[in-house]
C-alpha cells in the first residue's frame, strides 16, 4: 500500500496526542488554568479521532499495540515538562515496547 509511511506516521503523532493530553491534564492539576484542562481534552480528543482512522486502515493487532509507544512520549516529557528523574530501567522498558513494536511491523 502507497500510503503505508503515511499511516504509520499518524499512528505516531496519534500516541503522542494521547501523552500530551495527559502533560495538559497534570499542568492543569498543578496551576488549575482551565486552558490546559482544555487542552489536555482536545489532544486526547484529536488521538482518539486518530485511533479510529487508523483502525480502519491498518491492523488491529498494529494500532492497538502501538498505544505503548505513549510510554515513550511520558518518558520523554516526564524528563522535559516535570524535571522527573528517568532511571536506566525505565528506558530499557521502553526500549522493550519499542522493540516489541517492531517485531509487529516486520
Amino acid at each position: 500500500m502507497k500510503n503505508e509511511p503515511v499511516l504509520y506516521a499518524l499512528l505516531l503523532v496519534m500516541t503522542l496526542f494521547g501523552s500530551l493530553g495527559s502533560v495538559f491534564f497534570k499542568g492543569f492539576t498543578s496551576g488549575k488554568r482551565y486552558a490546559l484542562l482544555l487542552l489536555g481534552f482536545a489532544s486526547y480528543g484529536i488521538g482518539a479521532l486518530l485511533n479510529i482512522y487508523l483502525l480502519g486502515k491498518l491492523p488491529y493487532t498494529l494500532v492497538m499495540p502501538a498505544n505503548a509507544l505513549t510510554f515513550l512520549w511520558a518518558l520523554l516529557f516526564a524528563k522535559i515538562f516535570f524535571k522527573e528523574t528517568v532511571g536506566i530501567l525505565k528506558i530499557a522498558g521502553v526500549v522493550f515496547i519499542i522493540s516489541g513494536l517492531l517485531l509487529l511491523l516486520w
